[in-house]
């Protein structure tokens, strides 16, 4: 399996798009997430996210096959209810660059992309001129009843590439999950490293 890792910016990122969607809804679909997406909704989140000139996706491309994709942005770029809890810990949104999510294809994990895919990123944010890198993952209970047996979460990966959960910098994230009638929050945990 030969995967090359691109960073996309402008028409390339937003021709990426359909492929990320995609990925999306797939990966997230798995828990934690539960995510159940649609084409629609990852539309309108997506065209949110390109609105800023200077987001990223890096690109973990099979072939002319995108199998993994992961964003990132100015947190200033961010809608509301992502800049907000920095705000209120009292951490400057113009200091801080906001990854968003990072998935891939379940067949291509365990090669190193997911370091790849931190890498372009944080160079991303520190080209910018970002002095932290931050993201967000969703909090489940230990006895969550759609946890898998063996389930393992990724905060020692995160932790290794020299990320911590923040103390009490918390969100609550909006979606759909799988059983549900219609969307509902989700509490979220962000993480973050000076870069």
């Amino acid at each position: 399996m030969t995967v090359r890792v691109e960073t996309l910016t402008g028409p390339g990122l937003r021709a990426a798009l359909d492929d990320l969607a995609r990925l999306r809804i797939a990966v997230f679909a798995a828990f934690p997430y539960l995510y159940d997406g649609s084409a629609d909704y990852e539309r309108e989140y997506l065209a949110e996210f390109t609105a800023a000139p200077e987001a990223v996706l890096v690109a973990a491309i099979d072939d002319a096959r995108i199998v993994g994709a992961a964003t990132a942005s100015p947190l200033m770029a961010q809608d509301d209810y992502i800049r907000m809890p920095f705000v209120r810990h009292g951490i400057d949104p113009a200091t801080v660059f906001y990854f968003g999510e990072s998935v891939l294809a379940s067949e291509y994990r365990g090669q190193g992309l997911g370091h790849a895919f931190f890498d372009r990123r944080e160079t991303a944010a520190r080209a910018w001129g970002a002095s932290k890198a931050s993201f967000c993952a969703v909090v489940r209970p230990e006895n969550h009843p759609a946890r898998p047996a063996g389930y393992v979460p990724l905060d020692s990966f995160w932790r290794k590439r020299g990320y911590a959960p923040v103390p009490g910098l918390t969100g609550e994230f909006v979606w759909k999950e799988k059983g549900e009638a219609g969307e509902s929050a989700k509490p979220m945990q962000f993480w973050m490293r000076d870069l």
